[in-house]
């Protein structure tokens, strides 16, 4: 119960490892915001973490829209009267199929739309944030980044240099606010992980390739990575800001 008495914002919290998180944060005694696109799945992930006992609310919101997110946040804090963790997981990739392929065959639009939820999404919501947190003194951002950012994996390029862009949010946006309000701002990468919908269709080989370079030469799990989330919205990491976690069995090296 690490998190008693904490209110959470969890984007993308109705799949995946959204969904993962948002359960974590009721297990150490939080209260989670589900803010997801897909109004059915937040929807459906509220209603068992209450049927858990756990302090749950579903907000259908678009990241990338700022009247949505600002009217997310306001639900937000009219519900619990306060804001103390974000975590910015929504994204094109796990459970909105992207291209993958040559760089010079992505689609215009689905460029910009990417960039739209993976990096403006990000932007966004921190910024609605943050107002809220710096009043209050205190506040906990994660934005969720990805391994493929640093080692630069080819044909999707879209989703890799919107991944190095968060990392670089991260990094400027921690200097930024982080001497005048104490706010942390971390990003954590996972490497792939078994909760992700398209993990499912890989072949053996693509299994095999994805583990090549890993230390661990076993899949990741939804909990290799909750671990460090739950961290980094703790106490615990106090006085840790502007850094990036891998946290993927060892395949990037840092």
């Amino acid at each position: 119960m690490r998190l008693a008495e904490r209110v959470a914002i969890v984007t993308g919290g109705g799949h995946g490892l959204g969904r993962h998180y948002a359960a974590a944060y009721i297990s150490e005694g939080a209260a989670v915001v589900i803010a997801e696109i897909d109004a059915a799945a937040g929807a459906a992930a509220a209603k068992e973490l209450a049927a858990e006992g756990g302090r749950a609310l579903a907000i259908p919101t678009d990241v990338s829209d700022e009247a949505s997110v600002r009217s997310m946040v306001a639900q937000a804090i009219g519900e619990f009267g306060k804001i103390d963790i974000l975590v910015n997981n929504a994204a094109m990739f796990a459970s909105i199929p992207i291209t993958q392929g040559p760089f010079d065959q992505i689609p215009l639009d689905e460029w910009d739309r990417l960039f739209e939820v993976n990096v403006r999404g990000t932007w966004l919501c921190c910024r609605e944030v943050i107002p809220h947190m710096r009043a209050r003194g205190y506040g906990k951002i994660i934005n969720v980044s990805s391994g493929t950012a640093a080692k630069g994996v080819p044909n999707m390029l879209h989703y890799v240099a919107s991944k190095a862009a968060v990392e670089g949010l991260t990094r400027a946006l921690a200097r930024e606010v982080g001497a005048t309000t104490g706010i942390c701002i971390n990003a954590v990468a996972p490497g792939n992980t078994e909760s992700e919908p398209r993990m499912a269709d890989l072949t053996p080989e693509a299994r095999a390739m994805a583990l090549r370079d890993r230390i661990f030469q076993r899949a990741e799990k939804p909990e290799d990575i909750v671990g460090t989330v739950m961290f980094l919205s703790s106490a615990e990491s106090d006085f840790m800001t502007g850094q990036t976690i891998h946290v993927d069995g060892g395949s990037v090296l840092t």
